[in-house]
């Protein structure tokens, strides 16, 4: 009895510890009699004892290296100290496994080596503006590199580039410059508009004030015409009215039939209305001369 339960025992403390679990995105990489056997992925195991081992074991999650600043030498002589982030997932457990001695140490060194050669190539001015182009480069580069590892590189990142500090006073005053060169533009073409409006506000004005000014003459025209037809038709008025009344009187007097004596003294007012004018000179019918008394009379008047 005692012997089943040594026996027991010791089946108990050979099984369970040779039980494993493998939790997602997880791999073991199982080594047997020395040799590569298989890997193992998510689920339980079972492990043989003293024969099958796990040689490592693998995340097959995306991670993440972010490298120190290292100094890198661009074509035009500058040395400037940029620091790379890589992000890279494991795609195959064996390989990583027995491709590389330490991958990661690796990988690295790969990407320090890369980025000298990329940035070798460049000149400051296209290393500060072409940075998706280096990262293009680079992961395209690495990702090549380290497929015989196992490894996929998904993205690679410049973090930060630090040129000399005399070119960094250099870029400095450059941005300034070029800051006040556009503020400056910018007031130039803001003045401009404002001349322009300023302008386009006189020459409307300018128009409404010409335009009033004409309607106004307009008006006044109106109105002076209108005066003149109303004077021209109160004169015809009063012309008519005399006529009217010099007709009125001459029809009033051939109705009262008037002698020769009436008649001659209607001439004699007429003379006096001639000789009301300007004339200095009057001739008296002769049959006229009996009343001579009147005539001197109209004369006088004439004269004075």
């Amino acid at each position: 009895m005692i012997i089943f339960i040594i026996i027991l025992a010791a089946i108990i403390l050979l099984v369970i510890p040779n039980i494993k679990v493998v939790q997602q995105s997880r791999a073991y990489v199982i080594e047997r009699l020395g040799g590569f056997h298989t890997v193992w992925g998510v689920g339980m195991h079972f492990k043989v004892p003293f024969i099958d081992r796990v040689a490592r074991k693998v995340s097959l999650k995306e991670q993440v290296l972010d490298y120190p600043p290292q100094p890198v030498i661009t074509k035009d002589n500058v040395t400037m100290q940029i620091d790379t982030v890589v992000y890279f997932q494991i795609t195959d457990p064996k390989l990583y496994c027995y491709g590389v001695e330490q991958p990661m140490m690796a990988m690295e060194t790969l990407t320090a080596t890369t980025l000298r050669n990329i940035i070798g190539d460049l000149e400051l001015d296209q290393t500060l503006t072409s940075r998706d182009v280096v990262n293009t480069k680079m992961r395209a580069i690495l990702d090549e590199a380290t497929d015989p590892w196992g490894i996929k590189v998904n993205r690679v990142e410049l973090k930060n580039i630090l040129p000399p500090a005399d070119i960094q006073n250099s870029m400095e005053k450059q941005m300034k410059a070029e800051r006040d060169r556009r503020q400056s533009i910018l007031q130039a073409e803001g003045q401009k508009k404002s001349a322009i409006l300023i302008a386009e506000g006189e020459k409307e004005s300018a128009i409404l004030k010409a335009s009033a000014e004409k309607e106004a003459a307009i008006l006044r025209a109106e109105a002076e015409k209108q005066a003149a037809i109303l004077r021209a038709d109160g004169e015809a008025a009063a012309i008519r009215a005399v006529q009217q009344a010099l007709a009125d009187s001459l029809e009033m007097l051939n109705e009262k039939a008037p002698n020769d004596n009436v008649l001659k003294l209607k001439a004699i007012e007429a003379m006096q209305k001639v000789a009301d004018g300007q004339a200095t000179k009057i001739i008296i019918p002769s049959e006229m001369q009996g009343l001579v008394g009147l005539a001197n009379g109209i004369v006088e008047s004439a004269k004075q």
